[in-house]
This record gives structure tokens, sequence and C-alpha cells, in this order.
């Protein structure tokens, strides 16, 4: 039997609801074919926006969207995104499969996005190849309500009032494919830049993101903010409310061969879980030195790329980064938010990537066709955890797999309790053969309640579901529901709390009331 101890009484801090953030970036079909197919396509939509799409990511309670990049974002130029589509400029999309880019989906459409999604918006402007005056002036066209140039400009572009700007990302990667630059170099840029990203409303801030590491870069994290904060730069108001974070989980032996999405072994299988848990380290030690000058924790960790990134799809473009999606990449997903939930005291955003037909994608489009993948699904299982409260919860594990090296944990957890009352229990088994018999104790005010209630088993007090199939199990267009969520109700209440059995390759979500 193994336990899990849950101290509902011990609340940790609140699950910042943008943990569960998506990205969509101007990259094979992410924006055109799956989240824009343009007014007057065949398939249903709303200003362009596909219905379909829209609904399932409804669903999951999408609470932030990232773009117009990744690399992209260094190079574009915002311009050249607004007024009539006919005479917008068309590009080359140097990073992404060198195609043309026609500017038909900008400012206005990504904000018209972000109204039918109901989520906050999250905009990275280009430090890379832009101006400092390029990005005040967007911030400007985007939040300014009053007589300017830019409010001017917009309201003749069809939107006299000004949006919000949630999130406003200062470069992407500068490290590497914004710009190749030094943590010195670009920390000063990014202190004169920021200067110019101004809060025009009164009631509200842009926050923000500042370029942070790569992976286990720990250099560039303590340098950055070490000339980010000298000179009174840590006392400016709003001067940095967040630090990104970059980490892709590639099971192959490099990135010329990162392996297949579909065709894999167990002992690949292991050995991207493995891979993944890593995520838990580097969360850590970048954070422990972010403590070192933000002790207060005021500034966020935003993990605003991760995900798994494999070989693309047999007979796809390869700078399109078309990827199938299976179980594998279901527990990646389970553990990874498990992962950012412990750490929500540090971490305060993160963004798949990507929303649509790209890398770790929820949502597959083929034409008129549209799937939820097995990553869709956990996010719908995990959305009560946005903006609960984290309690303090521990659980048995044992190391698992088929190498010494590529060993990983075979269970993995998390807990809150909703603005309701309502604890919300994520359990992912990463085990391929074993099913596991969970003795859950309780303790706290949540069990006193729940026994006060005279609660039993199922009695409409306690609610499962379920995600559970083979390794490679996926979605495909001809059977689009071989995977997915199914109720879980074999769960018995016990004088400590709950038991129950989680099979084998398989996320359970507990809501006891």
């Amino acid at each position: 039997m193994t336990k899990l101890k849950i101290n509902a009484d011990h609340v940790l801090g609140k699950i910042n609801k943008e943990i569960y953030g998506h990205f969509s970036e101007h990259l094979g079909r992410c924006i055109y074919e799956g989240l824009y197919v343009g007014e007057d396509s065949q398939i249903e939509n709303v200003n362009g926006m596909r219905t379909d799409v829209i609904e399932a990511l409804k669903e999951i309670r999408v609470p932030v969207l990232r773009w117009p990049g990744g690399c992209f974002a260094d190079e574009y130029h915002w311009k050249d995104g607004i007024g009539p589509k006919a005479g917008r400029k068309k590009m080359i999309n140097t990073h992404w499969g060198g195609v043309v880019e026609d500017n038909s989906f900008g400012t206005h459409e990504y904000f018209e996005l972000c109204r039918q999604l109901g989520c906050e918006s999250y905009v990275n402007g280009n430090l890379g190849s832009g101006t400092v005056q390029e990005m005040s002036e967007w911030v400007e066209y985007m939040t300014f309500d009053g007589v300017s140039p830019m409010a001017v400009l917009r309201a003749e572009n069809g939107h006299a009032r000004p949006w919000r700007v949630h999130y406003f990302g200062v470069g992407n990667e500068n490290w590497g494919c914004g710009g190749n630059m030094n943590p010195d170099f670009y920390a000063n840029e990014y202190r004169r830049y920021q200067t110019y990203v101004r809060d025009y409303h009164q009631d509200y801030r842009i926050n923000k993101i500042c370029c942070g590491p790569n992976v286990d870069d720990y250099e560039w994290t303590r340098k950055v903010l070490e000339t980010c904060f000298a000179h009174g730069g840590r006392d400016q108001h709003g001067f940095m409310n967040g630090l990104s974070l970059h980490y892709y989980t590639v099971p192959g032996d490099g990135w010329q061969h990162k392996g297949s999405a579909t065709d894999f072994d167990a002992k690949e299988y292991y050995r991207t879980l493995h891979k993944a848990y890593y995520m838990d380290e580097i969360v850590r030690r970048h954070g422990a030195i972010m403590d070192e000058f933000d002790p207060k924790k005021e500034i966020g960790l935003m993990v605003d790329e991760w995900g798994t990134w494999y070989d693309v799809e047999p007979g796809t473009n390869p700078g399109f980064l078309y990827q199938q999606n299976t179980m594998r990449d279901a527990l990646v997903a389970a553990l990874t938010l498990n992962i950012f939930n412990k750490h929500s005291d540090r971490v305060k955003m993160a963004n798949i990537a990507q929303m649509v037909n790209v890398l770790q994608s929820v949502i597959l489009t083929d034409g008129a066709q549209m799937v939820k993948t097995p990553t869709w699904s956990v996010f719908r299982m995990y959305r009560a955890h946005q903006d609960a409260q984290l309690v303090e919860s521990s659980l048995e594990s044992a190391p698992i797999g088929l190498e010494t090296e590529y060993a990983v944990l075979n269970l993995t957890e998390s807990v809150s309790i909703d603005a309701d009352g309502v604890m919300h229990i994520t359990l992912a088994n990463l085990s391929l053969e074993e099913a596991y018999d969970i003795d859950v104790e309780i303790s706290g005010s949540a069990q006193e309640s729940a026994d006060s209630a005279n609660c039993r088993g199922i009695s409409g007090e306690i609610t499962g579901e379920i995600l559970t199939g083979s390794m490679t199990d996926k979605n495909t267009f001809e059977v689009p529901d071989a995977v997915k969520i199914a109720a879980f109700d074999d769960v018995k209440r016990t004088d400590a709390g709950l038991k129950f059995t989680i099979p084998a390759c398989s996320v359970v979500h507990l809501a006891v009331r």
C-alpha cells in the first residue's frame, strides 16, 4: 500500500491560473489553419477564428496566451500586421520553414482571439532586430486611451478602445535566436527597452518579463539579475515582474535525432519521463539564484516554453515542427504540471509549446477536422487547480525504469483546495506495468468536514476521472477518441481518508467535497 498524506490545513500558497498557459507562434500551422482560417473560410469561424478549436480551448479554460513567438518575435515588426489585409507586407519566415508570412494575423486578430478565448494577453516584443521606438509605439498602440499618434492609428484601423496587455516579454531567447547576446549585454538592453514599456492606464500595469535562461544556464540567470538590479534596478516600480525559462523534453541523443513521437519502446518512454523530471531541478536551482535578489518572491519564474520535442511526422515540412501526441505526452504533461504546482511560490506562469499543430499540442487539425490530444485531456483534468490553494502533500514513491541512468519516480502528485472548499488531487502513475494501491490520509479541516457530512464511497461527495492507455496510444483524425477521459468510480472512504488503485500508465483526478 502506497501512502499519500495530505495536510489540508497547511496552505503553501496560490497556484496561479497562468501556470496553465499556452503559446502560439507564427510557426507551421499553429496560427494559420490551426487557430485562424480567415473570415471567408468554409470552416466554421467567428471573425476568422475557427469555432471548433475555440470551443475545445475554452473547455480547458486557457488562462493566458503568448504571441507572436518564440524566435519569430525577434524578427516581427508589428506595423506589418495592421491595417487592411490586402496591403499588409509579406515576409519570409526565416526561422520556420522559409514560407511566406502574409501578416493577415496581427495585433487586432490576436486580441480578438484572446477575447473569444476569454484569456489574458502575453505579447512578446522584438528586442533582437527591433528598436526601442518600435516597441514603445506598439505598447502605445495597444494600450493608450487618449489622443496620440498610435491611438489615432489604432482607431483608424477599427478599434477605438485600447486593449489590456497583461504581460509583455522584452525579447525572446536573446542568448540564441533573439540576437546571440551575452547576459551582460542583454541585461543592459532590457533595462533600456523596459523603460519605454509604459503603463498608460492608472488602474493596471503591464507585467514585464525579462528573457531568462535556456535550461540549466545558471550563469545567465545570475549575470542578468546582477546587471538588472545594479544601481537601483530592484527598487524601480514594475522594473521586472517575471524571468522566463525555456526547457524542452528531448528523448533522443541530440537535436539531430530527437526520436519519434509515436514509434518508441519502453526504454525511450522512461528516458523521456526522466528528462521531463529534470524540470524540477532547474526550477529549484534557478529559483535559488532568484531568491538571492528577490527573497520576497515578487518576480515570477515564467516557464513560457516547455513540452516534448520529437522528430517531425514523416512527410511534413521539417520547419513546421508537427508531431503526434500519445499517452507518453500525457504523462509528461501531468508530471510537469504537478512540478509547477509544487513550485507555485516561484513559478507564476507557464506556457506549453505549442497550442495547435506544433510540438506538444493540445489540438491537432487537418482541414476541417480537429482532434483533442491526450495532452488536452490532462489540461482538462488539471484545470481545477487554477487559482486554487496548494496544500501540503507527500507521496511514497520509488525509482522505476529499464536503465539506471534514466530512472524516474513511479508516482507524482499535487493537491489543492479551490474557492468552494473542494479538494483536488491529481496523481500520475508513470509505470508501464504496475498498478499501485493508494492509501490517502487526509488531516485538517477538509477531512473533518467530510466526516461531519458522513460521506462514504462516491455518494456525490467524491468524484473521479481517469486518463489511461498504452504508452503509444493516440488520437487520430480517423479515430479521434482512442484516448479520452473516463469516470473513475472505484474510490473508497476510510477512517483516515481514501483508498483506490491507480492503473499503470494513467492520470487520475479526484475531487473531494
